[in-house]
């Protein structure tokens, strides 16, 4: 545990190249794509859930992945803009060795092109564009016992996990390739009753192995530094969750011009609207353990995608979970842009039912 720590603090001081990396500005920014419908739901992306009937939940914080989760499967399809589409698919196995194992695949597909030349005159091919990343995640725990010396002489197990995800990944732009590396560090702390939990991220640590094309530099990944808690009311069916994103970065916005006919005047967000950028809020109602209410909000997404005329409900989102027999389905769908929302349909198959019963 000291050891990833440690790993965590020097990559912070030795790498701040890597800091400002917003949007834009950083390839494979896929890796930052929403994979789950749980997560689309909850505004996007929450370390903190404490599920371990969702195998999903190890793809944002590799600490979440459980022993409880062997031989689960997800698949993960995302309808995305103008004929893109990407997924992921996951499933967690048990081995000899000390900790918990899965390995995912993600990908997008950007869809067919037309191939013309610099001119604008189409040749009559086509070409594809497509990235992928292998996830491959181990994650493992830490018993931490306490005792209240007092009247209540109150005694329990708080627990906490670590674990890492290594993604290799493959981009492939028509005749132009690049290979990189990058992984994923995450720490998470358990409460004694479990509904409680705190988490940091860490998010693609790595590099550009191989350019696009020879000669040229080496583009920095979209690090992204996180922190997360969540909290299931013990005497209510309903989870809340907070994730503050892009740490590493306080302003996320850039200063607005005032324009007063003589003068432009640069002029900056406030305090409480550069907090509000880093938030990304959630709300689970579980009224039974077979069914799932959710909703979310990015503040992010809302003021970088929305149109003074009309902002509607961009930034928000929603969805719901079924559970039937040994599959959990999940449904979720977020706002971006006036245009249109993006659609998230999630399946996961528990493995260890069928066994049993044989």
């Amino acid at each position: 545990m000291r050891k990833l720590l440690t790993l965590i603090v020097l990559h912070l001081i030795f790498y701040p190249q890597v800091f400002g990396q917003i949007g834009g500005e950083s390839t494979y920014d896929f890796l930052n794509l929403t994979n789950s419908a749980r997560m689309a739901a909850l505004g996007g992306n929450q370390i903190a859930i404490n599920d371990s009937t969702d195998l999903n939940v190890s793809y944002n914080n590799p600490s979440l992945l459980r022993s409880e989760m062997k031989n689960m499967l997800t698949l993960n399809y995302v309808d995305y803009f103008a004929g893109v589409n990407y997924g992921y698919a996951a499933y967690s196995f048990g081995t000899p060795l000390p900790g918990n194992f899965a390995v995912g695949m993600h990908y997008i597909n950007y869809g067919k092109f037309i191939e013309a030349l610099p001119n604008g005159e189409k040749t009559g091919a086509t070409f594809n564009a497509a990235e992928y990343a292998l996830n491959m995640i181990w994650a493992n725990e830490i018993k931490l016992n306490f005792t209240r010396n007092d009247s209540s002489r109150v005694s329990g197990t708080n627990s906490l996990t670590y674990g890492v995800n290594l993604k290799p990944i493959l981009s492939s732009f028509e005749n132009y390739q690049s290979i990189g590396i990058a992984a994923d560090l995450g720490v998470s702390y358990f409460s004694k009753s479990g509904l409680a939990v705190a988490s940091l991220v860490a998010r693609n640590i790595g590099t550009q192995i191989t350019t696009y094309y020879e000669g040229a530099e080496r583009e920095s990944i979209p690090f992204d530094l996180q922190f997360g808690i969540s909290q299931r009311l013990q005497h209510a069916p309903i989870r809340f969750a907070a994730t503050m994103q892009h740490l590493q970065k306080w302003d996320l916005a850039q200063a607005e011009e005032d324009d007063s006919g003589t003068t432009t005047v640069l002029r900056e967000e406030n305090f409480t609207k550069k907090f509000m950028r880093h938030l990304v809020l959630g709300v689970e109602l579980l009224p039974s353990p077979n069914f799932t209410i959710r909703a979310g909000y990015n503040h992010q997404i809302r003021q970088e995608l929305r149109l003074d005329e009309k902002m509607s409900t961009v930034g928000f989102s929603w969805g719901f979970g079924l559970r039937i027999s040994r599959f959990h389905i999940n449904y979720g769908s977020a706002r971006y842009h006036l245009a249109g929302s993006s659609n998230i349909i999630s399946i996961a198959l528990n493995l260890n039912d069928g066994i049993r019963r044989r």
